[in-house]
This record gives C-alpha cells, sequence and structure tokens, in this order.
C-alpha cells in the first residue's frame, strides 16, 4: 500500500485554493461573532462559560477515542488550573490530564509550537497510563504504528505510520512547517487550511505510541487560535465527534494521497459548524444568566435542583422535555408536590407545558 508518507513529494500537499476562499472568509465573519457574544458576558460569567466550553472540548476529544470522562471532575480540574475557586468535586487523574492540557492550550496559544509542548501535553494526557512504553517523547518501539480493525485472524489495516526511526526527522519538519506557516511566518498559509493541512500532517507521522488524535486535534485548535489571534474556543472535537465516522473515512482516503483538497473543504465545513455551535452555546448560556435573574428568588430548593438539571443538557433540553417522572427522579418528592412545583414554575413563566396527561411535558421558557 502507498501511504502519502511514502510518495516521492511527501509532505508537498496539493490543494486549489480557491475553492476554500469562501470558506476562510465565513471563519473569519463568524471568530469576530464569536468574540463580539461573549463580550456581552460580564466577568464572573465569562469564567463560567470558559469553564463550561472547555470541558465539552475535553469530553468529546477524549470521546472520540472511545474514552468517556466525568465531566464534574473535568470542570472541577479546569478550574484548579485557572486559578479559580476550587470546587469540592475530586480530580481524577484521566480528567485532571486532559484538563490541564486544555489550559495549556488555552492559555499559551500564541507560542510557537515545540517538541517539549507536544512531550508536555503527551504527559498530561497519559501520565496515568502504565500499559505505555514511551510517555512523553515520540514512539520509539521497532513494530510497526499500524490503525487496524477487525477479528485478529481478519485485521483490516487502515493506515500505517512512518517507522519509529523516522518519526524524529520527521517531526523536525512538521515543527518547522507549522511555525513558518503561522502569522508572520516565512510562508504564512490562511486560517483553515493551515489547521486542515496541520491536522492531517500529524496524524499522518502519528508520533505518539498513543493520544495522536487528541494531540492532533490540540495542533489544529492552536492553528486556529494562532490566525485569529486569541483561544478560538471553538467545538471542533464536539462536531468531529458527532461526525466520526466520516472523520476517519476522510483521514484514511486522504493518508493515501497528497491531493487534499477534499479534505480541507471537510474540515473546513466543521470548522464552521463548530463555530455555529458555540455560537449558539454562547447565546444559551447568556439566556441561563438572563433566566435566573428573573426566577432565581421564586425558585425552591426542589425547582432550583430541577432547573439546574435540565440547564446541564444544554440548548436541546431534556430529550423529549421534562416530564413529572423525571421531577419525581431527581428530587425524591412525592407526586402531588411535584405537580404543585410543576404547576408554581409554569405559573411564573419558569416553564411551559405541553400535552396531557401522560404526554404532558414541560420546558424551559428563556430567551434563545
Amino acid at each position: 500500500m502507498a501511504w502519502n508518507w511514502t510518495l516521492p513529494d511527501w509532505p508537498d500537499f496539493r490543494y486549489d485554493a480557491t475553492v476554500l476562499e469562501t470558506f476562510e472568509r465565513k471563519f473569519l465573519l463568524s471568530s469576530g461573532e464569536i468574540v463580539g457574544a461573549v463580550h456581552h458576558v460580564s466577568q464572573p460569567e465569562r469564567e463560567q462559560l470558559r469553564i463550561e466550553l472547555l470541558s465539552e472540548e475535553a469530553m468529546q476529544t477524549s470521546a472520540i477515542e472511545g474514552e468517556i470522562l466525568d465531566r464534574l471532575s473535568v470542570q472541577s480540574s479546569l478550574r484548579r488550573q485557572m486559578g479559580l475557586d476550587p470546587d469540592s468535586y475530586p480530580a481524577k487523574p484521566r480528567e485532571q490530564g486532559v484538563a490541564e492540557m486544555m489550559v495549556d492550550l488555552y492559555s499559551g496559544f500564541a507560542a510557537p509550537l515545540n517538541h517539549e509542548t507536544l512531550f508536555r501535553w503527551h504527559r498530561m494526557l497519559l501520565s496515568h497510563d502504565r500499559s505505555l512504553e514511551t510517555i512523553g517523547a515520540y514512539r520509539q518501539h521497532p513494530e510497526a504504528m499500524q490503525i487496524v480493525s477487525g477479528r485478529l485472524d481478519r485485521l483490516t489495516i487502515h493506515f500505517e505510520a512512518p517507522p519509529s526511526v523516522q518519526v524524529a526527522p520527521e517531526m523536525e519538519r512538521f515543527v518547522e512547517w507549522f511555525n513558518q506557516t503561522g502569522p508572520g511566518g516565512a510562508r504564512p498559509l490562511s486560517a483553515l487550511t493551515r489547521a486542515g493541512l496541520g491536522h492531517l500532517y500529524f496524524e499522518s507521522i502519528h508520533p505518539f505510541e498513543d493520544g495522536n488524535g487528541r494531540l492532533g486535534r490540540a495542533v489544529a485548535e492552536k492553528s486556529l487560535a494562532q490566525n485569529i489571534g486569541q483561544p478560538s474556543l471553538i467545538a471542533l472535537a464536539f462536531t468531529i465527534e458527532k461526525e466520526r465516522k466520516t472523520y476517519y473515512d476522510q483521514l484514511e482516503y486522504h493518508q493515501k494521497t497528497l491531493d487534499v483538497t477534499e479534505w480541507l473543504v471537510w474540515f473546513a465545513e466543521i470548522v464552521l459548524k463548530a463555530q455555529q455551535v458555540t455560537l449558539d452555546r454562547v447565546g444559551f448560556f447568556i439566556s441561563k444568566a438572563h433566566f435566573y435573574d428573573r426566577h432565581r428568588d421564586q425558585l425552591n430548593e426542589r425547582q432550583g435542583k430541577v432547573i439546574a438539571r435540565m440547564f446541564r443538557e444544554g440548548p436541546a433540553g431534556f430529550k423529549g422535555g421534562l416530564s413529572a417522572e423525571n421531577y419525581l427522579k431527581i428530587t425524591g418528592t412525592s407526586r402531588a408536590t411535584a405537580t404543585r412545583d410543576l404547576q408554581d414554575l409554569v405559573e411564573k413563566g419558569g416553564l411551559k407545558r405541553t400535552g396531557e396527561r401522560r404526554h404532558t411535558r414541560y420546558w424551559l421558557i428563556f430567551d434563545r
């Protein structure tokens, strides 16, 4: 099989820049919209917004690799890392590591990329994993680095990366390319083009024993942040996770060729979708703040617990709406009390009611 790194022109990726021009303009416009939206949030609320956006990215970049994290532990770790008042929730090693990496990426986005940054991120992510031979350094094992699926006796090889002996020189060239193509570099590239190429380039080298997907997405986010001059805070991993199969299919196809226009268009579309998700989340966060401004002093303890649980579901809310059964499970109260509480929330304008009898559902009322 002729993998991209075995081709004579590697790593000279070929693409049609004119096809990407519209995407690049939309990206810059949406970046400005996100900045403007965040400025509508007060400073204390802005800190909580950052926690929520970063924790969601930490959760989803791990979920893409099949790793499910404890959200509250991630958020607790982020608060500690960002110097905010810590809560009492325990910070678990896996969650603490990804939180450290996210904060390091967020705070150090403008610094040039170097090997030590990548090694540091790798240690943060995987220092808890006792099964790895090499942590905080490029892979050194003599065996082929392959991405495979299927039964042991009928494996499908989706990709084979360069042998370990080639990783150090390949990464030296990659780091030089990344820094030269950034703003102010010798060969600057547009934001989406650089991030898309950088992610594919990194994943094709696959320089670490494990964690390459998470680190590769961090590299893409660092690239985007550098091109707009501030942390992007976009929901890149969240959006990729929603299209995980296509993501892997696109990577697999374009790790066999240097013609990558199709990959760059797909990646650009993902980034634009991710920006819209972030805009929606910022809008939701503002609406949540307004909701509590109106109703905080009107909620009893049970109602407050349920409203907080509903907001944790995000902009889409409970799938199918909040039912009386949901209310009972969350509060542990009696059915009669649940009925009174829910009716009270409807009368106060906090919830709207739809349906009848067992089909009755409740929905938050807030500004979209």
